[in-house]
């Protein structure tokens, strides 16, 4: 994800992480241990997970740019390979008219 994030973030997909019901503490030293830059929110009370239904991690939810959810997946992906790429291009791509 860090990779992705520092690839596409400038080209305006945005990578949120959520952390689940960790301490602020143990979130923050592990972003530090692992020199992650992008955004982590602290999910303290479960909330979050519980409306987006995260039965597993990680959790991918993908949202478009009006907001809406297009995708949904449990489990690690290749994000930097062929179809991840493909993927996210396709989602940052101009609105169809």
């Amino acid at each position: 994800m860090e990779q992705i994030h520092k690839e596409y973030g400038p080209k305006g997909f945005t990578i949120l992480a959520v952390n689940i019901k960790e301490n602020r503490t143990t979130v923050a030293q592990w972003v530090k241990e692992n020199n992650v830059t992008t955004a982590v929110l602290l999910d303290s009370d479960g909330r979050v997970s519980g409306a987006y239904r995260v039965t597993g991690t990680p959790t991918v939810v993908l949202i478009d740019r009006s907001g809406r959810m297009v995708g949904r997946t449990i489990g690690r992906r290749n994000w930097t390979g062929e179809k991840g790429n493909a993927l996210i291009k396709a989602l940052l791509a101009p609105p169809q008219k």
